[in-house]
């Protein structure tokens, strides 16, 4: 199984295992919106913890499956996954080791709480392949000074745990090899409450932004399959990855 879900004294916890580099491919999100559907129905869990298995936690979506025509589905359908996260009932905790990047670090994005590995790498390449991430591009503005989110997105570079955390992205960086302990300390710690008093709380803390992210994110998704897409650099960024070339920009 590309995802699996267990729950245990109140905390879920939901584990991508596609290895090496747990990319995000269509099957795979569609096993994440479906355990993350099975386990917000659990009345008793109160916090929720997103990992990984192996080294990495996610090196993003899958590049193949951005070219025409499946980016017209897949599109739609990753940003109904980073929803799914975004909205899931409980608080979320997003355990990170490893390369985060791309689709993997937007849907970190989409957590509650970060607590990332010392090793740990974040960024969002798509402009290098002359594309965009339409989620950090709703959710990054939201969570660090829009500067820094601007930079991320349009630079291309990636950054440490420790620049991710004083971005605020990351909430704690802790060494590799105590991530998942870190985050099942914090989710016990969540777990002594109330279930319906962490989901209350919860909704109450997003009350402010929900609408605007929400609705960012869906414009964000249009602008990639409508207006994007269309371009010749677009599919030449892509085709290039896919066949190890430096892409021919024909807009310069």
């Amino acid at each position: 199984m590309t995802v699996q879900a267990s729950f245990e004294d109140g905390i879920g916890r939901l584990v991508l295992n596609h290895p090496p580099l747990n990319i995000l491919t269509r099957e795979v999100m569609a096993g994440v919106r479906e355990k993350l559907s099975e386990l917000g129905g659990l009345e008793s869990l109160r916090a929720l913890i997103l990992m990984a298995e192996g080294k990495h936690f996610s090196a993003g979506a899958d590049v193949g499956e951005h070219l025409a025509p499946e980016y017209k589905e897949m599109i739609p359908e990753f940003i109904e996954t980073v929803k799914a996260i975004y909205d899931f009932p409980s608080p979320v905790i997003a355990a990170v080791r490893g390369r985060c990047l791309g689709g993997g670090f937007e849907v970190v994005q989409a957590a509650d709480i970060v607590i990332a590995g010392e090793g740990a790498v974040f960024g969002q390449p798509e402009i290098m392949l002359g594309v965009s991430p339409p989620v950090a591009c709703a959710l990054l503005p939201e969570l660090c000074p829009p500067g820094l989110a601007a930079e991320l997105v349009l630079a291309g570079d990636t950054i440490t745990a420790e620049e991710a955390a004083r971005m605020g992205v990351v909430r704690r960086v802790v060494a590799d090899g105590e991530v998942e302990e870190e985050a099942i300390a914090l989710a016990s710690r969540m777990a002594r409450h109330s279930a319906a008093a962490l989901r209350m709380t919860k909704r109450a803390l997003r009350a402010g932004i929900e609408a605007s992210v929400t609705s960012a994110m869906d414009k964000a998704g249009k602008i990639y399959v409508k207006d994007l897409m269309a371009t010749e650099d677009a599919n030449e960024g892509l085709q290039a990855f896919l066949e190890k070339r430096e892409s021919v920009w024909k807009h310069r």
